[in-house]
């Protein structure tokens, strides 16, 4: 029961993370004046962190999908 508690509510909990930290971008862009530029540059920059994370855990799945069949 725990294991599978664990299975579903981990990435659930991942992503409202990642959804929350690109709200922080957003509202840092915005209460900075960034402007497009800018917002895009910020996005970019501190959102590369969470497109690894995010990389990482796909090729980790498609790796462990691949090697068992």
């Amino acid at each position: 029961m725990q294991q599978t508690f664990e299975t579903w509510i981990t990435p659930i909990m991942i992503g409202g993370l990642i959804l929350f930290m690109c709200f922080i971008i957003w509202d840092l862009a915005k209460k900075s004046n960034a402007g497009r530029f800018g917002t895009f540059m910020l996005f970019i920059v501190l959102g590369a962190g969470m497109l690894g994370y995010v990389f990482k855990v796909v090729i980790t799945w498609l790796i462990e999908g691949n090697a068992g069949g």
